[in-house]
Order: structure tokens, then C-alpha cells, then sequence
């Protein structure tokens, strides 16, 4: 074999391992879920459980927080690169409040590539006597994002949806969904010239601030990079939040 060959499979080789090493460190770096095992135990009016199922186009999983409720669900996408149980306290608020809330595991923490998982879920509970009548979708953060983008063409099957420190890169007029905004006031994370942007996007849209509130708050994996530092406490913040979710359920359903 020539020494110029030998060169360039030994440079190819190196290029493969640290591309490989690269890509296992980035995919194991993301944000932890910090004192959550209560929250994830069935108790209080809530069984929560794991879900899982293989579908002709794609596998999905997720956690399913069961109130009292029966006819309304919530599907929520997590934030970019964070483990899915820190919204564990949030998803157990909502439930108790009368939601049923689908907690999502994306792909490598990225909602990118699980932008349509919703839909899969949907499709799988309307085989069973466990559909609900309303079916809201939320997110955080990126996951907010995809969430958004995931409705902008899908008019009829979602009653809501709800953006929490997140916005649409998508025109939602076709998707003739109602919109709330939930933003942290020292959210140090969230780009403010996009979700003005954002804004103009949704036509039927609510915007509500949560004083004292940050963008690592929704969910409970200590600070965020970037992020503004928070003057009320997370179980505040969460408090804050499925209020202001469930309040809007109400008048969001199948009109």
C-alpha cells in the first residue's frame, strides 16, 4: 500500500473516532432532573405511569400523569437538551388540576426530531376507550418551537397551545389555534426581538408574564446557562403555570 493511501485511512480514522467521541459527549451532555422522584410517584389523585409504543413510522415514549380528569390531555414537549422528568412537578400540577398531561421523551433530548410525536399519540389512544375529547399541545423552550411548527398546518386536532418561554418560526393563521405565551420576567435565555417576532405569528394569542419568574423555572434541573436569576421559587413558578394553563383549557376546548 502506498505511504500516501496509508496517510490518508490513518487521518479518516481519527477523523471517524473524535467525530464518534464528539457526538457521544454532546448527546450526554444535557441538563439532569434535580428532586423530582416525588413527583413521579402516583399519589395525591394521580397515578403516574410509562408509556410506550412501536408505530408504523416512528417509536415514541412518554409519561402519562392520570388525574381525575377524562376528556382532556395535554401533550408537552421538553426543552432542548434536557431530561424530560425535570417538568415532572408542572405535569402532576396540571393533571390535579383536571388535565391529563403526556410527558414526551425526545430523541437525544431534541424535539427536532420528535416533532410529531403528538400526532402518534393521538392516533394510538383513538384505537382505545382511552381518547380524549380535547387534546392540547405545549412546550419549552425549543420544544416549544416544534410544537408550534408541528400545528401550523393541522387545523381541528388541537384545542390549544401552550409556549412556555418559546415562540413559533411558523405562521399559525391556517392552524386557527388559540395561543398563550408564558414567559419568565428575568428570562435571560429566550431571544425577545424573535418572540416579539413570534407574536406576530399567532393571531389568536394571549401573552402572560410571570413576575419574578426565569426560563430554567418550568421545569426543576437547577440554573440554565445564560439564564436570568429568579426571584420566586420554582414550586412558585410551577404553581403560576398550570394555573394559567388550566384556567385557559376552559375556554379552549372543541368550540
Amino acid at each position: 500500500m502506498k505511504k500516501g493511501i496509508k496517510i490518508f485511512i490513518a487521518v479518516l480514522a481519527a477523523v471517524i473516532v473524535i467525530t464518534a467521541v464528539a457526538a457521544a459527549v454532546y448527546v450526554n451532555d444535557f441538563y439532569h432532573a434535580q428532586n423530582v422522584a416525588a413527583y413521579m410517584e402516583s399519589g395525591g389523585g394521580v397515578a403516574v405511569s410509562e408509556i410506550t409504543n412501536k408505530n408504523i413510522n416512528a417509536k415514541f415514549g412518554a409519561y402519562l400523569f392520570d388525574g381525575p380528569g377524562e376528556t382532556d390531555a395535554l401533550i408537552f414537549y421538553p426543552g432542548a437538551k434536557v431530561e424530560e422528568t425535570v417538568y415532572a412537578p408542572l405535569m402532576r400540577a396540571v393533571a390535579e388540576g383536571g388535565v391529563d398531561c403526556f410527558l414526551v421523551k425526545m430523541p437525544l433530548h431534541l424535539a427536532f426530531f420528535g416533532a410529531n410525536t403528538a400526532d402518534l399519540i393521538i392516533a394510538d389512544l383513538s384505537l382505545t376507550e382511552d381518547r380524549y375529547d380535547n387534546y392540547f399541545l405545549a412546550g419549552h423552550s425549543l420544544g416549544g418551537a416544534m410544537a408550534a411548527n408541528h400545528v401550523a398546518e393541522l387545523p381541528g386536532i388541537y384545542s390549544g397551545l401552550f409556549l412556555l418561554a418559546s415562540y413559533p418560526t411558523e405562521d399559525l393563521s391556517r392552524a386557527h389555534i388559540p395561543v398563550t405565551f408564558i414567559c419568565g420576567e428575568n428570562d435571560g435565555v429566550i431571544n425577545r426581538d424573535k418572540l416579539e417576532s413570534g407574536l406576530s405569528l399567532a393571531p389568536d394569542h394571549e401573552y402572560v408574564e410571570i413576575r419574578g419568574g426565569n426560563h430554567a423555572g418550568f421545569g426543576s434541573y437547577g440554573r440554565q446557562n445564560g439564564d436570568g436569576s429568579a426571584d420566586i421559587a420554582a414550586e412558585e413558578q410551577w404553581s403560576i403555570t398550570a394555573e394559567e394553563i388550566l384556567k385557559r383549557t376552559e375556554g379552549m376546548r372543541t368550540r
